[in-house]
C-alpha cells in the first residue's frame, strides 16, 4: 500500500493532467516509484509534449519530499533542454523560491502551487 505522501503526489498528478489536457495531446506520467516514460535518462512526474516535441516537464513535490538534495535533481531536469515546472504546496512555495534562489535556479524553474481544501457544512 502507498504511504499517504505517495497518495497525493499520485492524486495531484492526475488533476494537473486533467487540467493540462486541452493544452498538450501528448502527456506521459511516472506515478511515484515507477519508471514507465523517461525524458533524456530521467523520469519526471509528467511530461508534456505537443506533436513529438518535449515542452515541458513537472515535477511534484509533497510537503515532506521537499529537501535540500532535491535541489540537484531539479538542476538535472532544468538543464534538459524542456521547461522544469514545479508544483508544491501552496504554503511551502516561499520556502521553494528561496531554495531555488540559493541553487542558482530561480531563472530555470517555473513555480507553480497547489492546495486541497475541505468544506464542511
Amino acid at each position: 500500500m502507498k504511504d499517504t505522501d505517495a497518495v497525493l503526489h499520485d492524486a495531484i498528478a492526475e488533476e494537473l493532467k486533467k487540467k493540462l489536457k486541452h493544452l498538450y495531446r501528448d502527456i506521459k506520467s511516472n506515478p511515484s516509484g515507477e519508471k514507465l516514460h523517461e525524458f533524456k535518462g530521467q523520469y519526471p512526474d509528467i511530461i508534456l509534449a505537443e506533436q513529438g516535441m518535449v515542452l515541458a516537464l513537472v515535477q511534484i513535490e509533497t510537503e515532506n519530499s521537499i529537501a535540500p538534495d532535491k535541489i540537484n535533481i531539479w538542476k538535472s531536469l532544468s538543464g534538459s533542454g524542456a521547461r522544469l515546472i514545479l508544483m508544491v504546496p501552496k504554503g511551502m512555495k516561499p520556502k521553494l523560491a528561496s531554495m531555488l534562489w540559493d541553487g542558482g535556479m530561480a531563472d530555470k524553474v517555473a513555480l507553480g502551487s497547489y492546495e486541497i481544501s475541505i468544506n464542511m457544512p
